[in-house]
């Protein structure tokens, strides 16, 4: 996941729940927190247990998080966020918690439009994580549309640019899906499992031969002990936990997107 796919979901994410960006460019941003997000992500239960038991005065935390270090001055002060970061994947998990599936509509701006049409599409992010000694982590944002079934790579960054809704604009006419957006998702998961499949694998080859020479090693220590001893079977055992390599894919959230 690059430093600007971070950053846009991060912008989405508080935007969505009503958190302020106070200031900020592409490469980070200072967030006022609402009380409830300052709750869920700031691990300050006693303080906010203190503040309610004595009817203090909320004072939810403002963040600042930086997504591309490289691009700022040293002298800035904030939280570094990249994928795999703790603080992202505790981002991760407070969108799950928070409900990962939305209905959002494209606002309608100009009022001299009378009858603005609003075409039906499913956006799911994935994150593809790769696992062996060492581990990667991917991000993808796919959409489908739910007329023609057309599916495209980068549909968070096609919308970014669109003012979205919870609520329909009563001038909007909304087109009926004809793909299911159970069926719809199905194509998805395909179409994420394909890209998976035509990436190069050469870290799982790489992560087997160094797995091959430190399991040459663990034998060559043991070749003339006759009864192996209860340690060399869990160092095996470790070492293939440790090298085996696996994929699994998540779902981060999504939604139904209705745009033109």
């Amino acid at each position: 996941m690059y430093p600007q796919q971070v950053h846009d979901y991060l912008q989405k994410f508080f935007k969505e729940n009503n958190c302020e960006i106070v200031h900020g460019n592409e490469h980070y941003m200072t967030v006022q927190l609402t009380v409830d997000m300052d709750k869920k992500i700031m691990n300050r239960p006693f303080h906010w247990q203190y503040i309610e038991n004595t009817n203090g005065v909320p004072d939810p935390a403002q963040l600042t998080l930086i997504t591309d270090q490289t691009k700022i001055s040293n002298n800035m002060k904030g939280e570094v966020v990249h994928f795999g970061s703790p603080r992202l994947s505790q981002i991760f998990h407070t969108t799950r918690e928070l409900g990962a599936c939305v209905q959002m509509y494209e606002r309608i701006l100009n009022n001299m439009e009378t009858r603005p049409i609003l075409t039906p599409w499913l956006g799911v992010n994935y994150k593809v994580s790769y696992y062996c000694d060492r581990t990667k982590e991917m991000l993808y944002s796919l959409g489908i549309n739910l007329m023609t079934g057309e599916v495209i790579n980068g549909f968070q960054e096609s919308i970014a640019t669109k003012e979205l809704d919870t609520q329909k604009s009563e001038r909007a006419f909304l087109l009926p899906y004809i793909i299911k957006p159970l069926r719809a998702l199905e194509r998805l998961d395909a179409v994420i499992e394909n890209l998976i499949q035509q990436e190069d694998h050469a870290w799982a080859e790489e992560a087997k031969s160094r797995w091959q020479k430190d399991q040459a090693i663990l034998e060559h220590f043991y070749e003339e002990v006759k009864e192996k001893p209860e340690c060399y079977e869990m160092e095996k055992k470790a070492m293939a936990e440790q090298y085996e390599a696996k994929i699994k894919i998540d779902i981060i959230n999504g939604g139904l997107f209705y745009i033109r």
